[in-house]
Formats: C-alpha cells, sequence, structure tokens
C-alpha cells in the first residue's frame, strides 16, 4: 500500500514542482520566519533531489544565524549523520546522490529540516521508504530536544496516510501556505 501511495505523492510533488510559480520560495520565506525564534542552534537542511523543495535558499541565511549541517547517508537501515555545511564548502556525491560535505565535520542538530513525498495533518510524513529519518529523530531525541519540520509543498497533502508506530512524527510542517504545528 505504501508503494503506491509514495508513486502518487511523488506524482503529487513532481506536478506542484512543475507549476511551481514562486510556491518553493514562498515556502521557504516561510520557513525563515518560522525557525526565527531557533537563531543560533544547529540547524540541518537537506540537499535537494528530484522535485523536493530546495531549502539552500534559506540555509544559506540561516548559516549566518548559526550552524548549519546536511545529512550523511552511513548505511542502510541506520540513522543519518550530520556534517557541517556552508554556502562557499565543497561538496561531493554521496549515497543516493545526495551532496555531502567533501570535508567530514559531525555535528548533531537541534533543528532538523525534513524532506518527503507527503504528509498529514496529524504531523507524519511519508518518506521514501529507507526510515533514515524515522531512526534519526528517534536517536535525537533519545539524547535531548530537537525540533523537526517538514518543508514541502501544499499539494502533498494526503488524508489517507497510513502510520506506524516507527514514523516519527513531526513538530512543524511549512508549506507555501501555511505553517502547521503539532
Amino acid at each position: 500500500m505504501k508503494a503506491q501511495l509514495r508513486q502518487r505523492a511523488k506524482a503529487a510533488r513532481d506536478l506542484a514542482h512543475a507549476q511551481d510559480l514562486g510556491a518553493a520560495d514562498q515556502a521557504t520565506k516561510m520557513l525563515l520566519g518560522f525557525l526565527t525564534p531557533h537563531k543560533g542552534k544547529v540547524t540541518a537542511g537537506y540537499m535537494p533531489l528530484g522535485s523536493e523543495i530546495d531549502p539552500r535558499p534559506a540555509m544559506s541565511v540561516l548559516h549566518g544565524r548559526g550552524p548549519v549541517a546536511v545529512p550523511v547517508v552511513e548505511a542502510r537501515a541506520q540513522p543519518l549523520r550530520f556534517d557541517r555545511w556552508t554556502p562557499e564548502g565543497a561538496m561531493v556525491e554521496g549515497a543516493f546522490g545526495a551532496l555531502i560535505p567533501a570535508q567530514s565535520e559531525p555535528v548533531i542538530p537541534e533543528v532538523v529540516i525534513v524532506p518527503m513525498l507527503a504528509f498529514n495533518r496529524a504531523g507524519h510524513r511519508l518518506g521514501y521508504g529507507g526510515g533514515f529519518y524515522d531512526r534519526t529523530l528517534e536517536k535525537l531525541r533519545a539524547s535531548g530536544p530537537v525540533f523537526a519540520v517538514g518543508l514541502v509543498y501544499a499539494a502533498q497533502e494526503l488524508a489517507d496516510l497510513p502510520v506506524e508506530p516507527t514514523d516519527a512524527p513531526l513538530d512543524a510542517i511549512v508549506t507555501e501556505r501555511e505553517v502547521l504545528t503539532f
């Protein structure tokens, strides 16, 4: 069932991305405003793949407010590691084609911007099926507070999103239209 939902959600995201009309820019502006109270905290963004909203414009601004990191896949079925990122830093291709810093400088984020295929209004997300963010958020939250915020097109909302006990909920979701908090 989730495989079919992933196909449907990816198609919805691809269409929203193709018809963008400034939606991604609006979502990243809303994200920046929403994250203002977290100034100075280590914030993890991500390097976009395919039609994911590109958080790098927001990450560049956040870099001026405090440390910024990006996820690094170390192994399948394991939590992500986060390496410090700078706008001018050299990047190389990592696992699954995502760019990672050429020089590894691990950090522990307090705020994590999370990509996804779909979301619901209860703060749950549909990822790609590897469980990387679920494991990562579980591990980070076991050590202390971490604020997880999804960055997504409003068109990616799915009312019929199945939730499993291992699915880590988000604290907020930012779209081009609204900010949802949980």
